[in-house]
């Protein structure tokens, strides 16, 4: 066996089934693009073979982030990556820049918007935020859904 392959084999037969499926894309920080992040998401769950409702909910989730990066971030694009495996679905949406608090859930608006956050809350089974500072001036914002069984998109 070659070098660095010795554990291959054990780790395989150790994670057998713990298949993840990994998908990302990049758009421009333009308001048309939350259509064609949408179209590609769901393009992607159905090759996927991901329950119908866990589909809706995913495009609606990544909707709202990927509008609120394009509104709350000065950059010129975003990168939306959606991984499906070990029972849930997570969509991370990158942006360029940031303020100096991150996103927050507001429980009042008295506008149109404001409210994205407050869905996600109530949709996803956990989300949140980390600066990407280490390599680029940005924020990830992530989401998790469990990964519905039913009937394909």
């Amino acid at each position: 066996m070659a070098p660095g392959n010795a554990l291959t084999s054990q780790l395989t037969a150790l994670c057998s089934g713990n298949v993840v499926r990994r998908y990302g894309f990049e758009l421009p920080a333009r308001a048309e693009s939350v259509g064609r992040a949408r179209t590609l998401t769901r393009d992607r769950l159905v090759q996927w073979g991901v329950a119908e409702d866990t589909c809706e909910t995913a495009m609606l989730v990544v909707s709202e982030l990927v509008t609120n990066a394009i509104v709350h971030a000065a950059g010129q694009h975003v990168i939306c990556e959606i991984r499906e495996g070990l029972g849930h679905l997570r969509i991370a949406v990158e942006d360029q820049g940031y303020g100096p608090t991150g996103p927050q859930l507001h429980r009042v608006s008295d506008g149109e918007g404001g409210r994205g956050l407050l869905l996600i809350d109530s949709l996803c089974s956990g989300w949140g935020a980390h600066d990407t500072s280490e390599y680029s001036p940005g924020r990830v914002v992530w989401a998790e859904l469990p990964y519905g069984k039913g009937q394909p998109c």
